[in-house]
């Protein structure tokens, strides 16, 4: 296992990633130092896949050690625990573009883990941990392809710099955004602004992409010096008589199904179609297997049921692209099948609280949230929190600690709002909202940014302008594609884009 390292010129900083020396029974690993900042990125993926999975198992561990910024873990037991929030963003941040990445049918399960190991507080260990993700997978020969570039934008005097940046500087500038993606593609962005026009935002992403053209240039040498061989893995063959025995059986009505109003009576019907599609095409496979091997007589595996969401797939998205009809009743014209550009109607009321919210005897900043981050602690002023319990969409489920989802939610609505918050010059106290989703169908995140900007002029913050939120869609099958104003949950499940934006007017 011989050493191969690569070292190039990202912004202000020099950045050079390694491999071969360390954690080597990993199926790809790199160590990553930026400007003093070191991240080691593992990733490792089984050779065999679980024939009962049906979705692909990818986990992105983000982990923060405070050896690494020269610190003693507070608590009792003064070690690591939990994952912080920041830990469990930055997984988050690093998962959206990976996760696209995997051809359709790979179900082996993989597992990037990516440890701080050093930190310099001038720079941000996310897009470190980034790099080394994409360029651990793009070492480790599995079907990923890759690799993806990323880094932070800045804004100041109206121009986005060379990326990245010290993370002081973000203080000064109007923009901090993420940009990640291939050499041909952006695959994912993340930002908050200080309300910008749309034209320097759309600057913004068209520069990073072009600027992380080096960070994938200098992967792809690594790998071609260094890469493991590619996996001999190849899709399971089609089954093309159960696809078209299930299509056949279902296609017709699950296209009625998705036109069907109310999203629980919709739901019901499409169960109860796939219900049927299962056991017919289980019926028919033991009936044709008799004669030859009675013990091919069993029910249709559950990997192979996935045929039954595939069927809905097609149905829900063929309609959508040709006829550009969507579930659910149209607010506007009050018919089946709402337009692309429609959003639903929305509607809100005042919280049944009665008491006043805060008090003027309350000293400013003593409820405010401390932060003991590698970089160095402080004091958040503004904090929003999202929860999600599991009878907003009508199951039952564990309830404990905030989840990866309501943690990266949270965050989202507070990035869509943080841009119109007033200084502590202005309004010295501690805000602290919370997003209660109650029933959901599709983009609650963005609902929170709408009634958070309501409850905040409710409560007397002087913000500098109301903010609404919106996800927004995409369904392209073919040459056509419609883009999907206000989407619902099945749309987003079952489309190719989930693009939530945050503004002013």
């Amino acid at each position: 296992m011989s050493q191969h390292s690569k070292t190039f010129q990202y912004g202000d900083h020099t950045v050079r990633l390694e491999t071969g020396r360390i954690a080597r029974q990993a199926t790809g690993a790199v160590w990553v130092e930026m400007s003093d900042t070191v991240v080691l990125v593992t990733a490792v993926g089984r050779r065999e896949a679980d024939p009962s999975r049906p979705f692909f198992p990818l986990t992105i561990n983000y982990q923060e050690r405070t050896y690494a910024a020269g610190k003693v873990p507070g608590g009792f037991f003064k070690r690591e625990g939990r994952p912080t929030e920041k830990e469990t963003l930055t997984s988050r941040l690093i998962d959206r573009p990976i996760r696209p990445l995997f051809p359709e049918g790979f179900l082996n399960e993989v597992q990037v883990i990516a440890t701080v190991m050093s930190v310099n507080p001038e720079v941000d260990p996310d897009i470190p941990a980034m790099i080394g993700a994409s360029a651990a997978l793009a070492l480790s020969g599995m079907p990923f392809k890759g690799p993806i570039g990323g880094g932070p934008g800045r804004l100041r005097r109206r121009r986005v710099p060379a990326q990245p940046d010290a993370l002081t500087q973000l203080e000064r500038s109007s923009l901090d955004l993420v940009v990640a993606g291939t050499e041909n593609a952006v695959l994912m962005v993340e930002s908050e602004a200080g309300i910008l026009p749309e034209q320097t935002m759309l600057d913004a992403v068209m520069f990073g992409h072009e600027q992380m053209q080096v960070v994938i240039g200098a992967i792809n040498e690594l790998v071609a010096e260094a890469g493991a061989p590619k996996w001999n893995w190849q899709p399971r063959a089609k089954d093309e008589a159960l696809a078209k025995a299930v299509a056949d059986a279902c296609s017709e009505e699950l296209s009625s199904a998705y036109r069907i109003a109310d999203k629980l009576e919709r739901q019901a019907r499409v169960g109860e179609l796939r219900s049927a599609a299962i056991e017919q095409a289980s019926a028919e496979r033991r009936a044709a297997s008799w004669t030859r091997d009675a013990r091919s007589a069993r029910p249709l595996p559950r990997s192979r049921r996935s045929w039954c969401a595939s069927a809905s797939s097609r149905a829900s998205r063929a309609s959508t692209g040709a006829t550009r009809a969507r579930c659910a009743r149209s607010t506007i014209a009050g018919q089946y099948g709402r337009a692309a550009a429609h959003a639903r109607l929305g509607a809100s009321s005042r919280a049944a609280r009665r008491r006043p919210s805060w008090s003027p005897r309350w000293a400013p900043g003593r409820d405010a949230q401390m932060i003991d981050a590698l970089e160095g602690g402080y004091r958040e002023q503004f904090m929003l929190h999202y929860n999600f319990p599991p009878y907003c969409v009508g199951e039952t489920g564990f309830m404990g600690t905030p989840k990866r989802r309501e943690i990266g939610h949270g965050k989202l609505a507070k990035r869509g709002i943080q841009g119109v918050m007033p200084s502590q010059d202005d309004f010295p106290y501690v805000i602290r909202v919370v997003s209660e989703i109650t029933e959901s169908n599709g983009s609650s995140s963005m609902a929170s940014v709408c009634g958070t900007s309501l409850s905040l002029m409710d409560a007397g913050v002087p913000i500098k302008a109301p903010v609404a939120g919106i996800a927004m869609g995409l369904i392209k099958e073919g040459d056509g594609f419609a883009v999907l104003s206000d989407i619902l949950g099945d749309e987003d499940h079952l489309g190719d884009m989930d693009f939530k934006v945050a503004g002013t007017a």
